[in-house]
């Protein structure tokens, strides 16, 4: 372009025309953050960052993108990322689960995956674009101009927690202080900590997975161990039994390696019905070496002595939850199992002293309150039976069995009268 046909924009005229429309700037970001909180839905609810971009930085862009049209126009010349707000999200599973909800709840203008075609040794943060058309009820109230409200996008970008942190301190010593670090030493250890943010986003989801992976086990086998407990119940009460379809015994999706490999695998035989084989392989955990930490040990003995009650082993059980208690005295839940065992022995004594025990740890757990009241009616104390009624339905027990345990209490205290 030359001299003569080229007319140098005037910086204050854009600075003020650009900073005249901040708060409306302020106003759409805020409509929009709102409409994001509503939209977005994760385990782990992200982070979000609202922010307009700086005069000085729109400036230098639209000179180097746009002066021909700054230096002629009397509207604001608009960038796609002049106004932008982050969700931050604690794992990178979340990113797609974040673009998929923006995706469908707003007008997608274009989707740009930054980093995404970097080589190991390049460094540049990784962030998932999204530039979104302004909804219209995200406009401001006091209306805005016919070409703003046309042109006008915000930028979405999607990122981890530590995607984030490196792309902060990226644009600090790279963007920002238009630093270019030819010098090999540091680029290698510019590439070296992104590698590392990178492996640690990685490493974390892989915890995450695990972590998934475990509470699904965890929970089927407690289903299980409380299903069998269900049935002496109901047969005391002379209700009929739950019909349990029996699991397939299949092998294994998990690798055997490590100590959680190993829970997660004795999870899983156990879940599927495979008792004996779980069996063995907490006795492999609990004769591992070097010893695990009591914590762990407690945890495992509690799992085996479960394993073991759905083998109608109930001495065994009985023995295991004892020596978890041993290892973590504030183990509730076992306490809490070892009763179970005394009340399917026909020892309700024994099984109330452990109820009370449980409860003194936690006294939260209305299905305690449940069984104590089975055992304390099976002994004949029938008011402190329905004081235990009460207070399971009171904690918000919904439980067939507990309320034909209620009836059968109504109907002594009404022979008794």
């Amino acid at each position: 372009m030359s001299e003569k046909n080229f007319t140098l924009p005037n910086k204050l005229e854009i600075e003020k025309r650009y900073e005249s429309y901040r708060p409306a700037f302020n106003e759409i970001l805020d409509k929009i953050e709102n409409l994001l909180k509503q939209k977005i839905n994760l385990p782990s609810n992200p982070t979000y960052k609202a922010r307009i971009k700086s005069f000085p930085s729109y400036y230098k862009k639209i000179l180097r993108q746009k002066a021909k049209e700054s230096s002629q126009s009397i509207e604001l010349v608009t960038l796609t990322d002049m106004i932008g707000i982050r969700v931050i999200c604690a794992f990178v599973e979340d990113l797609a689960l974040v673009e998929k909800q923006v995706v469908e709840s707003f007008d997608v203008k274009e989707i740009e995956r930054k980093g995404a075609d970097q080589s190991f040794k390049e460094f540049g943060y990784e962030s998932v674009h999204i530039l979104i058309a302004i909804p219209e009820n995200c406009l401001p109230e006091s209306g805005i101009s016919p070409e703003l409200r046309k042109n006008l996008v915000c930028e979405i970008q999607v990122r981890t927690i530590l995607q984030d942190a490196w792309a902060e301190v990226e644009h600090e010593l790279i963007y920002k202080s238009e630093f270019n670090p030819f010098d090999k030493p540091l680029r290698r250890k510019l590439a070296s900590i992104n590698a590392s943010l990178t492996l640690a986003d990685i490493i974390f989801q892989e915890i995450r997975d695990y972590q998934k992976k475990l509470q699904t086990e965890l929970g089927e086998r407690r289903n299980s161990f409380y299903e069998k407990a269900d049935e002496f119940s109901e047969e005391m009460l002379g209700q009929s039994h739950h019909q349990v379809a029996d699991s397939s015994i299949v092998g294994s999706p998990f690798s055997k390696g490590s100590i959680d490999d190993l829970v997660l695998t004795a999870l899983h035989e156990h879940n599927t019905g495979n008792f004996k084989k779980a069996v063995e392989i907490y006795t492999q955990i609990i004769n591992s070496e070097p010893v695990p930490p009591a914590m762990v040990l407690s945890v495992i003995y509690k799992h085996r002595g479960m394993a073991y009650f759905a083998q109608s082993l109930y001495e065994q059980a009985l023995n295991d939850f004892k020596k978890s208690v041993e290892y973590d005295p504030n183990c509730f839940r076992s306490i809490y199992y070892e009763g179970i065992v005394y009340s399917v022995q026909g020892k309700d004594k024994e099984a109330v002293e452990c109820f009370d025990n449980s409860l003194a740890i936690d006294a939260f757990q209305s299905h305690v309150y449940y069984r104590r009241a089975l055992a304390l009616f099976n002994i004949g104390n029938y008011t402190k039976a329905m004081e235990d009624v009460n207070n399971a339905l009171k904690l918000g027990l919904e439980n067939e069995d507990l309320n034909t345990l209620k009836l059968k209490l109504i109907k002594k205290f009404d022979m008794n009268m």
